[in-house]
């Protein structure tokens, strides 16, 4: 079945060599179903022939008319009816004569010049018969050309999309990297050189986790985690001992997909406006676990929290937690949530919940 959907493919993908397909299948249907016709009377084997050599005569009128039809595809479709219908009843005509020349000079009289006129005989059936090869023409040929006008709009929209994404995952790396070089500066000034170079190292490993996956691109959880332990170590450079992080997975979340760097935004959140307010540090806790078709991925810090209702933060905070939420619209449509919540007895609670998708 594959390899006869894989042939099939083969074909299409070629146009010409589809509409040689169509031409020859065309005309070999039109002969077979003229024989089958022609049992039903009492007709001579010869009458064979005549059925070959009209079939043939129409494949080999038709054929002009594709290279005609081309040359007046641009016409103004006012002008384009009248020229396709006169080029059609002339295709007809001149097949008329031939078909009925075999007939009458081949099955049943001989040479007759004397009775030529007498060949336009049932021209008009044949003007069918061409006029319908014309419809499937032009009616293929705008076919391909709304496939191809779809295929690009699709290749358009997709292009679209990945350029969102990347902007807005983009968008991410030079308010980190700020903090970080900054932080890098302070320990060169204060001379503490051996955790600058730290910092300098798991910022590369960090960065070329970065650039490796790209935003449209989904990853383990693991992985993910993996990635986002590099960031808190950067950090942690900062803020020591006051940093508690506490990562609880299920095992089948591990190997659940996500979009690449979609958690640590969310970390970075939290450390902003709960770990480095308070003085003696705070604990962000992660935990993912599945739950039907659904992965269910949370955040949540310790910090004083927001006061109201915290979904405000996502119009009035920064780009992290707004991009954040824009890229799962952007990779999951309407099938993916993402509230932000006062959690009990304090701070800020993050819930994402998407497709759950396994790892292979």
């Amino acid at each position: 079945m594959k390899q006869f959907a894989a042939a099939w493919q083969y074909l299409l993908d070629d146009r010409s060599r589809f509409f040689w397909l169509l031409q020859g299948g065309g005309w070999l249907g039109y002969a077979l179903v003229h024989y089958i016709g022609s049992l039903m009377h009492e007709m001579r084997d010869i009458y064979a022939l005549i059925i070959v050599l009209g079939a043939y005569a129409g494949f080999l009128i038709t054929v002009p008319l594709r290279y005609f039809y081309r040359r007046i595809w641009e016409l103004n479709p006012v002008i384009l009816l009248p020229v396709v219908l006169t080029a059609t009843y002339v295709a007809a005509a001149s097949w008329a004569v031939i078909d009925n020349a075999t007939y009458w000079e081949i099955y049943k009289f001989g040479f007759r010049p004397d009775n030529w006129l007498f060949y336009f005989k049932n021209s008009l059936a044949k003007f069918y018969i061409m006029a319908s090869w014309s419809g499937l023409y032009f009616g293929i040929k705008y076919y391909q050309l709304l496939q191809d006008e779809r295929q690009k709009a699709l290749m358009a929209t997709s292009m679209a999309h990945q350029a969102q994404l990347k902007m807005l995952r983009y968008q991410l790396n030079p308010h980190f990297l700020f903090n970080t070089l900054n932080a890098i500066s302070t320990l060169i000034l204060v001379k503490q050189n051996d955790l600058a170079n730290q910092m300098v190292s798991k910022l590369s490993r960090f960065l070329r986790f970065s650039l490796d996956n790209e935003p449209i691109k989904k990853i383990p959880l693991v992985e993910e985690i993996d990635a986002l332990m590099l960031y808190l170590d950067i950090e942690r450079v900062r803020f020591d001992e006051r940093l508690n992080v506490v990562v609880e997975l299920s095992d089948a979340a591990q190997q659940a997909l996500v979009p690449s760097l979609i958690c640590q935004p969310l970390i970075e959140n939290s450390i902003k406006y709960a770990i480095a307010k308070m003085e003696a540090g705070g604990e962000i806790r992660i935990d993912a676990a599945v739950q039907g078709e659904q992965l269910i991925l949370t955040v949540t810090d310790n910090g004083p929290g927001v006061k109201g209702d915290a979904q405000h933060i996502l119009d009035n905070g920064g780009v992290g937690l707004a991009n954040t939420r824009d890229r799962l619209a952007a990779l999951y449509g309407t099938d993916y949530s993402f509230s932000l919540t006062n959690h009990d007895p304090s701070g800020l609670r993050i819930d994402i919940h998407i497709p759950y998708e396994q790892a292979d």
